[in-house]
């Protein structure tokens, strides 16, 4: 195993996994479950994300820097990680097919009406294929040039300050129609994409900041979802947050140019480049679980049965609610993955660690 990630190349890695189109219809889900001054559930969710990575980094250094398919198969028959692989195998390839899916049917909403949406997916899928069979290492190439390409994004919220509003933040904090509970796991899912570090852990170069890194990944999305939300927030008035289907989308159409008409389609644009990501790592992560399957096929196959799977999957939810539906009930197997597989590898390698002779 030659490929070593450098620890920026794996913070650019847990921001592009994690930020995707979720961030159009984040402020109004913050809206309708934390009520006023809803932005700061972005807080809140970001340190239970941190907790999360906390349990993760205890697995890493009892671990010692193994893959966690070392560690289950040293411990556990094949009786019971075979499962555990499927599981993983169809979750991951699963959300990867229908992040494409949302994203095509939301840019199919504001342009090219008439292309039909598995096309511009299997565009996407083959893009996404390109960059699965070249490895980790490429693909934290590609999501660091990708880094650059979108991280202005944030910045143009300076045209906004001028119309900014503090008296539209109201001084309620978390009043009004809330439901904290569900909305704490509909808001968790913009931040799904982290767990996959767990994957990384045979490939970090330097083992001191492989944990750091992640931890910086995540503080950079809270701090992209925080001044976006935040914006939106004092922006647009409470009710018509909740009544926006992407209060974001509408935000930056807002924003005129004398050269350009209707600029967030172009912008809107840019987020396929987080898209491809996200279907690239959890594609990777299926495709090295699924060698563990069938240690002796050639991966480039295994890429191309999950990428296959995932775009016959994408043909049954016809709708753009469907999808979300999807990508919620997805998000939920995401986070019991995140929580429930590390908790499962603690547990094995202090059972092993205990039963080693003294």
């Amino acid at each position: 195993m030659n490929e070593k990630l450098h620890p920026f190349h794996i913070m650019i890695l847990i921001y592009m996994n994690q930020t995707g189109v979720v961030i159009m219809s984040l402020p109004r889900l913050l809206a309708e479950n934390f009520g006023y001054n809803g932005w700061l559930g972005v807080f809140l969710i970001s340190l239970v994300v941190n907790l999360n990575i906390f349990i993760i980094s205890i697995v890493y250094r009892l671990g010692k820097g193994k893959s966690i398919f070392q560690i289950m198969e040293r411990s556990l028959p094949r009786v019971i990680t075979f499962p555990i692989y499927v599981i993983l195998i169809g979750v991951w390839s699963l959300t990867g097919c229908m992040v494409i899916k949302n994203y095509v049917y939301i840019y199919q909403i504001i342009s090219y009406n008439t292309t039909h949406a598995m096309l511009l997916k299997l565009l996407i899928d083959i893009i996404a294929y390109l960059l699965v069979i070249k490895g980790i290492y490429t693909i934290s190439k590609a999501a660091t040039s990708f880094f650059w390409i979108t991280i202005w994004m944030v910045f143009l919220q300076l045209f906004f300050i001028k119309d900014f509003q503090w008296e539209r933040l109201t001084p309620f904090l978390f009043k009004g129609d809330t439901h904290f509970l569900t909305g704490s796991f509909l808001v968790f899912t913009a931040f799904i994409g982290y767990e996959l570090c767990f994957m990384l852990f045979p490939y970090a170069e330097n083992h001191k900041k492989f944990i750091k890194s992640i931890y910086i990944g995540n503080g950079i999305t809270t701090l992209s979802y925080l001044v976006f939300c935040l914006i939106c927030f004092g922006f647009y008035s409470y009710d018509q947050l909740r009544n926006m289907m992407y209060p974001l989308l509408d935000l930056l159409s807002y924003i005129r140019l004398p050269f350009i008409e209707r600029i967030e389609n172009l912008l809107f644009g840019f987020f396929l480049f987080t898209t491809i990501v996200s279907v690239v790592m959890y594609s990777w992560s299926a495709q090295e679980t699924f060698a563990r399957i069938v240690p002796k096929a050639n991966k480039k196959m295994l890429a191309l049965i999950i990428l296959a799977f995932g775009y016959a999957v994408a043909w049954f939810p016809d709708t753009l609610s469907e999808v979300g539906q999807w990508l919620q009930y997805l998000g939920y197997a995401e986070l019991g993955i995140a929580i429930g597989l590390p908790l499962l590898l603690i547990l094995i390698l202090v059972i092993h660690k205990g039963a080693k002779p003294s």
